[in-house]
């Protein structure tokens, strides 16, 4: 079984950038500032599909090295 994927925008290098403005956990979720978002490898996976056909914007999140 696949591992979900934890979104935290405190480990996001994008964060605070004008990537934020259309990221796709921004978009779809609207979670509130300081919440991780856990998505599941189904959900991931929808994601994929919807930002890869232009539905929605790419998931951009890259965790910061550390």
């Amino acid at each position: 079984m696949d591992e979900p994927t934890r979104i935290d925008c405190a480990e996001c290098v994008m964060a605070g950038t004008a990537a934020c403005d259309d990221c796709v956990v921004t978009f779809i979720v609207g979670r509130q500032a300081g919440e991780a978002v856990v998505v599941d490898a189904d959900a991931e996976r929808a994601l994929r599909a919807l930002g890869d056909s232009g539905l929605v914007p790419r998931l951009r999140h890259r965790t910061r090295a550390g």
